[in-house]
């Protein structure tokens, strides 16, 4: 038996085979060639079949984890067609009357190198992005298949790292853990991982060795470690932790249909999260009590232009009505920050999570905004929705949101419209100033949901997408569960209720700290629901508060 180990980035147990991932070593020739626009036409040829390519793993991907792990290929699509890269490739063939393979191979090389030389991690970041269509485009054009596992049973898959095209062509019912040797909590195998609730761990010391394939192993989420060729006394321990966790996955179905109220009677609403209607399903199936989080900025996000209000309302009235009169709260656009759409014609920023982004751009362009309200008003009447307003500062922002608000009301009422007059009207709380005003907004609205991604970032002074950061980065920091406190308070002082849309919302460590705080909702994905219903049901909160 030899033991690895490394980072688990998602718990749980699997036990099976081993199947080592290689990506296929793309050796390319420099070729002298005679017809260079014969060439240039083979490169252009390329360039199309590659993005139908990344437009059937988007579609792929849509369907299997969600638009949101998806936009890496048209992101990827986006980065083919650029123009710089192609006017270089094209360059290379002219001036050097080499083949395509070649002028491709080396403009990529080239472009990966000027990212990773770049000091912004973000594009830094993008190396890898350049890395992965330069090897799909020589794969094209050298006659290449795609890559992926092939297997008749499901297995662990270890390799060095794996890109989003590679995870996304896999057989997801194949696929028992993934290992890798490389990669971030942050990547897209970790988020793939818990998409799929199936266990990760990253930074292993595992050596990608042929004689690995076939080999019995046991991959441990919990500890972050890899067994290989398990003995009997591991192996017997290892299968009865698995057995407990589907016990515990069985259990949890039981607690459907059962109210969110601890041992000494305090209740609490648990809703989910989602980023579009095809998430519908999942909330049901996990029995949420409403949807805490409707980001609508993906109908933005997914459009070649501003989606209009007809497109809008459908969609705003299908989620509604499927939630058969349980709340509905729908976030108006957050785009801006790393949510970006070009035909937004957004400006350029050094600093674009502290930018022009959320209600800054509604506030700033009023007739986008109002679109967006008249959908969700005229949908209001299908069912029980509310509206949140994100990245708010201060009250006078909520203030010209009500403005505008009535504004929108008043264009229904002369249109003869239906919709809901008492709507609630929320907002999130993302900024410390909003921490800090929380009473006073309280007195403006109906209700608060703290984004702590968002929170935790600015409060720490930490961008939360920077990898070299994360030993920094505290989601449990003292600083910020005070804050959080001061949230409920202000909220319940100002008559709001408060809850939680954020990822802290999903940690049930702290479950029993926000009992304890008196939030009045945690809304998170919909496959966390029933987990934190369980500590819910099973939490004294008297008790845990007289512990502390």
């Amino acid at each position: 038996m030899v033991i690895y180990e490394g980072k688990a980035v998602f718990e749980g147990v699997a036990i099976g085979k081993l199947s080592v991932y290689k990506k296929s070593e793309q050796m390319v020739k420099r070729e002298k060639i005679t017809d260079v626009e014969a060439e240039i036409n083979r490169y252009a040829d390329a360039r199309e079949v590659t993005i139908k390519q990344l437009q059937d793993l988007y579609d792929k991907a849509v369907k299997e984890v969600g638009e949101s792990n998806a936009e890496i290929f048209e992101a990827h699509q986006l980065m083919v067609d650029d123009l710089d890269y192609i006017d270089s490739v094209e360059n290379i063939i002219r001036t050097q009357e080499v083949n395509a393979e070649y002028a491709v191979a080396q403009t990529g090389d080239n472009f990966e190198k000027m990212f990773l030389d770049m000091e912004d991690e973000y594009f830094k970041g993008r190396a890898a992005d350049i890395k992965d269509i330069t090897e799909r485009i020589i794969t094209v054009l050298s006659g290449g298949g795609n890559s992926g596992i092939s297997t008749d049973e499901p297995v662990i898959v270890i390799a060095d790292d794996l890109a989003p095209s590679e995870t996304v062509q896999m057989d997801k019912d194949k696929i028992l853990s993934f290992v890798t040797v490389h990669g971030s909590a942050n990547s897209h195998t970790s988020i793939l991982a818990k998409t799929m609730n199936i266990p990760a761990i990253i930074g292993c010391d595992i050596p990608l060795d042929d004689e690995l394939n076939g080999k019995m192993a046991v991959v441990d989420g919990f500890e972050g470690k890899v067994y290989v060729d398990p003995d009997e006394e591991v192996l017997a321990k290892k299968t009865e932790l698995l057995n407990e966790e589907l016990e515990k996955k069985k259990l949890l179905e039981q607690l459907k249909g059962k109210d969110n109220v601890t041992l000494d009677g305090q209740h609490i609403n648990i809703y989910a999260n989602i980023g579009n209607t095809k998430d519908l399903a999942l909330v049901l199936e996990n029995d949420a009590g409403g949807i805490g989080l409707f980001r609508s900025e993906f109908i933005y996000l997914e459009s070649d232009d501003y989606p209009t209000e007809e497109h809008q309302f459908a969609i705003y009235r299908q989620v509604a009505e499927s939630m058969a009169g349980k709340k509905v709260i729908i976030r108006t656009l957050d785009i801006g920050a790393d949510k970006q759409a070009d035909y937004f014609n957004l400006p350029k920023e050094e600093n674009p999570a502290m930018g022009m982004r959320a209600i800054r751009i509604c506030l700033t362009q009023p007739e986008i905004f109002k679109t967006q309200l008249r959908a969700i008003l005229r949908a209001s009447a299908f069912g029980k929705i509310s509206i949140m307003f994100p990245m708010i500062i201060s009250v006078d922002e909520v203030k010209k949101i009500k403005v505008i608000v009535e504004e929108v009301k008043q264009e229904l009422d002369s249109l003869g419209l239906k919709y809901d007059k008492d709507i609630e009207l929320g907002i999130m709380i993302e900024t410390p100033a909003a921490v800090m005003m929380a009473e006073e907004l309280a007195e403006e609205v109906d209700f608060f949901s703290i984004g702590t991604n968002d929170l935790t970032q600015y409060t720490l002074a930490i961008d939360r997408q920077n990898q070299t950061l994360d030993d920094f980065y505290d989601s449990h920091h003292p600083g910020l569960m005070k804050m959080l406190k001061m949230v409920v308070d202000g909220a319940h002082k100002g008559g709001a209720w408060a809850g939680i849309c954020g990822e802290l919302g999903s940690d049930l460590t702290l479950t029993k700290e926000f009992l304890a705080m008196g939030f009045d909702e945690l809304s998170v994905s919909p496959s966390r629901v029933l987990p934190l219903r369980k500590i819910v049901l099973e939490t004294n909160v008297s008790e845990y508060k007289a512990q502390k």
